[in-house]
């Protein structure tokens, strides 16, 4: 395995959320709404996967990197505290989309779900870029 370091992580996990917003895009615009939610939820993942990167730490469980990135990120406002709600909402939506037989998630609710992970993408691109990279 290559010599990795933190920034060739954190920039690798951000390059993969950029993809899943993408996806996500293409997805809505295709009207596949599930699979949107779902690419929009691993963009908001991947990006919190990417500052945590930074901090040397990663989990297997989404709920733990939901968590750790929350307590550090969120809680001490880093980045804003709504952005708390989206992530909750990412991964509920995702998880219904995914797992639940007939559940149908809006049209308005996928598209404010991905315009959301583009503010977050965003966002902690510019963090990264900022304060985090150098």
């Amino acid at each position: 395995m290559p010599d990795v370091t933190k920034t060739d992580l954190s920039k690798y996990r951000l390059n993969k959320a950029a993809e899943m917003l993408a996806s996500a895009d293409r997805d809505l615009q295709a009207e596949d709404y599930a699979s949107a939610n779902n690419r929009a939820y691993y963009a908001v993942f991947h990006c919190m996967r990417s500052v945590l990167a930074m901090d040397g730490e990663d989990y297997k469980k989404h709920s733990a990197v939901i968590s750790r990135f929350s307590l550090l990120y969120l809680k001490t406002e880093i980045f804003p505290r709504d952005f708390g709600r989206l992530i909750a909402n990412a991964s509920l939506i995702r998880n219904r989309s995914d797992y639940e037989d007939f559940f149908i998630c809006s049209i308005a609710d996928t598209t404010a779900l991905v315009s959301g992970a583009k503010d977050f993408y965003k966002s902690t691109a510019m963090y990264l870029r900022d304060n985090r990279w150098n």
